[in-house]
């Protein structure tokens, strides 16, 4: 069985499976050795781990060399989030996504952003016409509720929309961050016939419930690197009677870079 085969089994059981993103070779061998059945980067913690912020700033060669750096210790499928595709060109995407593959990643998530929803489908398009479905799962990403790109009675309606255009170019699953009540989760999954990913906090107690409302696969995004380094102001002000705040969030890490 391919390893993208494998990947794409997990979304078929009959239970949520959890992704607890990595963004290093280490975070990665520790996920993988606690039991994980397939590890998921997150754009934004693989930015900060190589020093730049989260949005499209991380350079492609970069990308590559720390994917194959995770990839070196994987022995479960491996799942990369690209943003954008960083860049707004569909054959320069699909070439980036192509690269990846070659390294022997099983998937890939894609978001649109602020950008009109053509502009995704036509990158799921192009991604397509390079690698077929058994070399490489698509999750593709709205950010509509993250965003808030439209009046929030329209979210779920214009997620609907958005998604329906992205799995008709040729993306597997859907994928929703910022959306989080069952209603609206049961709603997605009622009209369109594809794995759900949904981003949860490491603080999630109800995993079952969110499955029986739709959601297939649940992960973390940069929660998991926020959880993580959020030792390090606890002992700075212990050890060098450091001042900084203990609190670590999305905001204060990508104000860094």
């Amino acid at each position: 069985m391919t390893t993208s085969k494998a990947f794409r089994n997990l979304h078929l059981n009959n239970s949520a499976f959890v992704l607890i993103n990595v963004w290093d070779s280490a975070s990665a061998a520790i996920l993988q050795r606690s039991g994980s059945s397939a590890l998921a980067t997150s754009s934004a913690s693989l930015a900060w781990a190589n020093g730049y912020a989260d949005g499209g700033a991380l350079p492609k060669d970069i990308l590559l060399s720390s994917i194959s750096k995770i990839l070196r210790v994987c022995k479960v499928p491996l799942t990369v989030d690209i943003e954008d595709g960083y860049s707004d060109s569909p054959s320069e995407v699909a070439e980036l996504v192509t690269d990846l593959t070659s390294l022997g990643i099983a998937g890939i998530n894609i978001e649109d952003g602020m950008a009109l929803p053509e502009v995704l489908s036509e990158k799921i398009s192009a991604i397509r016409k390079l690698v077929d479905r058994d070399s490489l799962f698509i999750n593709a990403r709205t950010d509509v509720y993250l965003r808030e790109l439209v009046d929030p009675k329209q979210f779920l309606s214009e997620s609907i929309t958005r998604l329906e255009k992205y799995i008709a170019a040729g993306a597997d699953g859907i994928f929703i961050p910022g959306m989080s009540t069952t209603s609206d989760i049961s709603s997605i999954s009622s009209v369109i016939q594809a794995p759900l990913n949904i981003m949860i906090g490491s603080d999630c107690v109800s995993i079952e419930e969110l499955f029986d409302a739709g959601a297939v696969r649940l992960s973390l995004g940069p929660n998991s690197f926020v959880d993580a380094y959020s030792i390090l102001p606890k002992i700075s002000r212990k050890l060098l009677s450091s001042t900084v705040e203990n609190t670590i969030t999305y905001d204060s890490l990508n104000a860094l870079f």
